[in-house]
């Protein structure tokens, strides 16, 4: 089912009675230290505590984080009496906390959730303390396969059930994670937009999403966003997210993933860095220059700018790893059938050689 969405400050603590409906034991799924620090992990225990809900806590999960991660937050869990996990996080916590509920309803171990198909999993609830991937919204769960060396969807279907949206858990962030997170969330929202499987549907979620990403460019240019501006971003990163469960992303997500294993750029910044080439190559841009006007960008050269500005990314690719990764996105039909026009290898290719011309 969809994910019911609850926004405003303290709402975690305000609707503390919707946790009594999950069960009595609670698995706090989260990273090694922002959610203490920003308040969320706090008031999930509060929440918790006010309705007499046990819980434990795994706070392992690293960025991008790994299917060894995920079996390791359940085996260390496994014997106890888990109803339902909090997630409490960015799109990391989120999508280990959806993998290690699949674990705990049906006993396998991570690595089958790949080949397993249409699990179910024990309900999740979410407190996302970034603006940008939208997982709590989403089905997907993306996790480092490490024998693959990349980045993958499991492909099971599990949205949270519900998500609370507190933008004051992201006033601490550091400016270069609230940079790349909300470029990730405006790569979502383009993605959806400029995609085979899009929709009257999506395409308002879509637009909506512009508009308030539009309207926060110039506090992340001058590194000053008020609660309001974080408010915006929150929404559209969740906007986004409800728009690409029915669309899917498209050629940047799956050009991004390589350089986020093997270079270690953060996933939204990946993606950003591509744009400028990514919307270079469409033919028909019509839905594009649709999408730029209600973002307030005048074209493409501009949003090229504008996240050159933002990211202050220096990797360049030598010839040989834009041919090796031009050959392994060849490979990934989803994102491929994901894209509306017809890509040539050397598409793939002049979009990644785009990066060295920032």
């Amino acid at each position: 089912m969809p994910t019911k969405i609850i926004m405003g400050p303290d709402c975690v603590k305000k609707n503390s009675r919707l946790l009594r409906q999950f069960g009595d034991f609670c698995l706090i799924v989260t990273g090694h230290g922002s959610s203490k620090i920003n308040g969320s992990l706090e008031d999930a225990i509060s929440a918790l505590e006010h309705e007499d809900i046990r819980y434990r806590i795994f706070d392992e999960v690293e960025e991008n984080p790994s299917l060894e991660t995920v079996e390791k937050a359940f085996l260390e869990n496994s014997v106890h009496p888990v109803d339902f996990i909090f997630a409490i996080g960015g799109g990391s916590a989120m999508d280990a906390a959806k993998a290690v509920s699949l674990l705990f309803r049906n006993r396998i171990s991570a690595r089958e959730l790949l080949s397993i198909k249409n699990l179910k999993g024990i309900p999740v609830l979410s407190i996302p303390t970034t603006a940008g991937t939208g997982s709590e919204a989403t089905p997907y769960s993306v996790l480092t396969d490490h024998q693959e060396s990349t980045k993958k969807n499991i492909g099971q279907v599990i949205f949270p059930d519900i998500a609370f949206l507190d933008a004051r858990y992201t006033i601490n962030l550091p400016h270069h994670i609230t940079v790349s997170t909300a470029i990730d969330a405006f790569t979502h929202l383009a993605e959806g937009y400029l995609n085979r499987n899009s929709s009257i549907m999506s395409d308002v979620l879509a637009e909506k999403g512009f508009s308030l990403f539009g309207e926060c460019i110039g506090a992340l240019r001058n590194v000053c966003l008020t609660i309001q501006d974080r408010e915006k971003l929150m929404l559209a990163s969740t906007l986004a997210g409800m728009e690409i469960s029915q669309t899917g992303t498209s050629l940047p997500h799956g050009m991004g993933y390589p350089l986020t294993y093997f270079k270690g750029v953060p996933h939204g910044t990946a993606n950003g860095i591509l744009y400028e080439g990514y919307l270079s190559v469409f033919k028909d841009r019509r839905k594009i220059d649709r999408m730029l006007s209600l973002a307030g960008i005048s074209g493409i050269p501009e949003i090229g700018n504008i996240f050159r500005e933002l990211l202050k990314c220096e990797l360049v690719l030598s010839e040989e790893e834009i041919a090796e990764y031009t050959e392994n996105m060849l490979c990934n039909d989803q994102k491929l059938k994901n894209h509306p026009e017809h890509v040539t290898r050397d598409d793939i290719a002049s979009i990644y050689r785009s990066i060295n011309r920032r």
